[in-house]
């Protein structure tokens, strides 16, 4: 009897050692699969197909061990060799300190920081978006292998960038869908392995032209992950707290035409080309419906674009249904109306706490948690997570050598570079002369802190640099002073020490602008000036230096300087976004000729008026009836201070169309349905036709090919911004709309060639009312800067 109860008690002990081994730590050396005793259930088969996986695992777990797997903190099933899992780490430009997944107190205690999304996509650049997303994979799967990160990332943020107030703005790619959706594919596609999977190289590590990988298409088998991305926030969200409003509660009321144009373009391209693994629903309430609780919203990805993966929530936002929203009358509808509408995971624990309950009254129905746990474990399989030991597979190899290294800061600096735009340069002023002037003055309070550099969603950096750092090795003598406190600025305190620096330099560079303390996540602005004293601090400097002073502006969101735009004493402004850890190196570059820039606004920077149109207006297209201008530069019909994609360079560039049709036939691409009409009238003659009855869009492709001459002494990368005006058919026509763009590489005084692919029924055609996709009949318009070409569309 003593005998059976001490081996009773020895069993006892090793299984809660057992427990406490996998849900301490959930990078443990412990993994699915482990040999010789968890290895030979079927869902550890790699010959099976990865469903039949799945279903077999959530076969074998009772109710509660399947509760315990709706959150993002997952724990462990001993009895099954499963160990805990934490599904949120974050890696929006590298890998960052947000979410409990990631962790740099280990032997990795820093990663390569990449300029602030807002900034990347200001180069246009297709190519390096797919570069930073591989290399920031690289990054995480090495972290990953030392325990130090998970192996679902929640990234990219692809909202778009609609009210210049937003504090999230500087996550995304900014205000056009397309751009949105190009960099959303590039992104995911290089983050998941694309590159790795396929095998195909990269010819070009910063090329300023586009690198395939794989096929046009994004064809690929797309089973295997190197990590899960995640594109977020599905959908319509872009505001924080404004007045009364707060994300937390917000109805976002959306047209089906705002719908189908602008805010969910991005979201089918990162699914449908990019192949995301997850989706992420965010907290606002659509047309009055919880997003994470919208059946028809998170039913359209996998029926409409066949989406592969899971679905989670944004962190809380199954509760926010009950006890912000008071959508639901209980916690347990919120979490059924959550779970049976296709959120598959709830990140927080309002579905541990009330899912078991919820199926004990029948809201929840066994094979609802089913279907969601095979998403979840399916997207875990295609990891490798249930292969044997992840870190002694194909990725096995990746640890601290791969992470910080030098091509990585390479890119990093490249994607700065490529970034930053000059808005302005009056006499030409920029470049400088590299040490041919005795003295720099640096003034700003954020010239001389590189904690800022990185902006949200940040990591710790391998090698930060101030922005005042990277002056150093171009003049001979560098000074600093704040001029004020900190961004705030609301005291003029250091004006005269800013003053007396200011009037000993040659040259002053001036650096102004926002950072975390003004926008971020849960924080949107009130204004669009400069906060607090920065102005009255710029004009001070400005009058009382040699010569006319440089700007430098940081933040991602639009700023109004109209006033420094006017003034000549501020000779030149350039915008730096958040530029990472490498951008104080690349500014100097830019500033003193050793780069020369070509970088374009991803948005448009309104004046301070915009600021009385309601935030929480969430129509894109102007009403004049009510005095509404509009959103974005597809709809907006006020005064800018600049324009989305402007940006200057140190050449001066001509375009040439060298070939593009001027008439395009529909006859023979159309096909009439029973009883419909196929040409629709609105005015006089035949205005459009329907995308749905145009048969062959494949036929109807064509090239427009356009040369690019560097008119200037230095080489440089040049965006190719390729617009389109249609006829004004319908009423919410754009004003103009981007149809493709290219940054490429040109020579002093060559030329080059470029190709954009137009697909009419994608590039042409607009939404109606209903959210159809139309296209009008008759001349549309493409215009490259001030040069345009007409393209006839007939029915004959």
């Amino acid at each position: 009897m003593h005998n059976h109860r001490f081996f009773f008690l020895l069993l006892v002990l090793q299984f809660l050692k057992l427990c406490s081994s996998f849900s301490s730590n959930p990078h443990h050396r412990l993994f699915p699969c482990k040999p010789p005793h968890h290895s030979s259930y079927p869902f550890c088969n790699t010959s099976l197909p990865i469903t039949t996986r799945a279903q077999s695992l959530v076969s074998l777990l009772t109710l509660h061990e399947k509760i315990q797997q709706l959150s993002d903190n997952v724990s462990a099933i001993p009895r099954l060799g499963i160990p805990s899992y934490e599904w949120w780490s974050e890696s929006l430009h590298g890998i960052a300190i947000n979410g409990p997944g990631v962790s740099f107190d280990g032997v990795i205690n820093s990663a390569t920081s990449f300029p602030q999304v807002i900034l990347t996509a200001a180069s246009f650049n297709r190519t390096l978006w797919f570069l930073i997303g591989s290399a920031i994979a690289v990054e995480g799967r090495a972290m990953y292998n030392v325990g130090q990160a998970g192996l679902t990332f929640w990234a990219p943020n692809i909202n778009i960038f609609r009210d210049p107030r937003w504090g999230r703005g500087q996550e995304t790619p900014g205000e056009d869908p397309m751009v949105a959706s190009a960099y959303a594919i590039d992104f995911v596609r290089g983050f998941q392995g694309a590159n790795w999977m396929s095998g195909s190289g990269i010819r070009n590590r910063f090329g300023e032209t586009r690198v395939l990988k794989d096929d046009d298409d994004g064809n690929r088998e797309d089973d295997d992950l190197m990590l899960s991305a995640c594109c977020k926030h599905l959908t319509a969200y872009d505001l924080e707290k404004w007045k009364k409003f707060n994300r937390y509660s917000f109805n976002a009321v959306v047209s089906e035409q705002d719908l189908a144009d602008t805010y969910q373009p991005p979201f089918r391209s990162c699914v449908e080309q990019g192949k995301a693994s997850c989706l992420m629903c965010s907290y606002n309430e659509v047309n009055g419906v919880p997003a994470c609780a919208r059946k028809d919203l998170l039913d359209q990805p996998r029926n409409e674009w066949a989406f592969k993966g899971y679905i989670t929530s944004d962190c809380d936002a199954v509760a926010t249904v009950f006890e912000y929203q008071n959508y639901t009358k209980t916690p347990e509808d919120a979490v059924a109306d959550a779970l049976k509408a296709g959120t598959d995971i709830n990140c927080g624990t309002y579905m541990l706490r009330h899912m078991l309950n919820a199926t004990k009254l029948g809201k929840v129905q066994e094979e609802d948690i089913d279907r969601a746990l095979i998403n979840l474990f399916s997207v875990q399989l295609r990891l490798g997570l249930f292969d044997g030991n992840p870190r002694k597979g194909k990725f096995g190899s990746l640890g601290p050598q791969n992470v910080c290294t030098s091509e990585h800061k390479k890119l990093a600096l490249e994607a700065a570079r490529q970034g930053i735009v000059l808005l302005k340069n009056d006499k030409k002023i920029l470049p400088l002369k590299k040490n041919e002037y005795s003295s720099l003055a640096v003034i700003g309070p954020l010239a001389n802190n590189a904690s800022k550099m990185g902006g949200g969603y940040s990591g710790i950096p391998c090698n930060p640099k101030s922005l005042f750092d990277g002056f150093q090795d171009y003049a001979k003598e560098t000074s600093y002073t704040a001029g004020c406190l900190d961004v705030n600025c609301t005291s003029d305190v250091g004006f005269d020490e800013a003053i007396l620096t200011a009037r000993k330099a040659d040259f002053v560079v001036i650096v102004l602008g926002l950072d975390l303390t003004q926008e971020t996540e849960d924080l949107d602005r009130v204004s669009l000036l400069l906060p607090g004293k920065q102005m009255a601090l710029l004009s001070t400097i400005a009058a009382a230096s040699k010569e006319p002073v440089i700007l430098v502006l940081t933040g991602g969101g639009p700023l109004d300087v109209s006033f420094a735009e006017k003034d000549p004493r501020i000779a030149s402004i350039l915008w730096i976004g958040y530029p990472g850890e490498a951008g104080g190196r690349a500014l100097a570059e830019i500033i003193f000729g050793d780069y020369n820039p070509g970088g374009r606004l991803p948005v448009t920077w309104y004046p301070q008026s915009f600021t009385s149109v309601p935030m929480n207006d969430m129509s894109m297209r102007a009403d004049s009836a009510r005095g509404y201008p509009g959103r974005t530069y597809r709809f907006y019909t006020g005064n800018v201070v600049y324009s989305f994609g402007q940006g200057l360079s140190y050449s001066n560039y001509v375009y040439e169309f060298l070939s593009a049709p001027n008439k395009l036939s529909l006859t023979g691409s159309l096909q009439a349905g029973s009883g419909r009409k196929v040409l629709h009238q609105v005015g006089d003659g035949l205005d459009y036709v329907n995308i749905d009855e145009v048969t062959s869009c494949d036929s109807l492709r064509f090239s427009v090919q356009i040369s690019v001459r560097n008119d200037g002494n230095m080489d440089g990368g040049h965006v190719v911004l390729l617009f389109s005006r249609v006829p004004k058919v319908i009423k919410g026509t754009p004003e103009k709309q981007l149809v493709g763009f290219d940054r490429v590489h040109t020579t002093s005084y060559g030329s080059t060639t470029t190709s954009i692919l137009v697909d009419p029924c994608v590039h042409l055609s607009i939404a109606n009312e209903y959210g159809k996709r139309i296209l009008p009949l008759g001349d549309h318009t493409l215009s490259l800067g001030d040069l345009e070409h007409l393209v006839s569309i007939e029915t004959n």
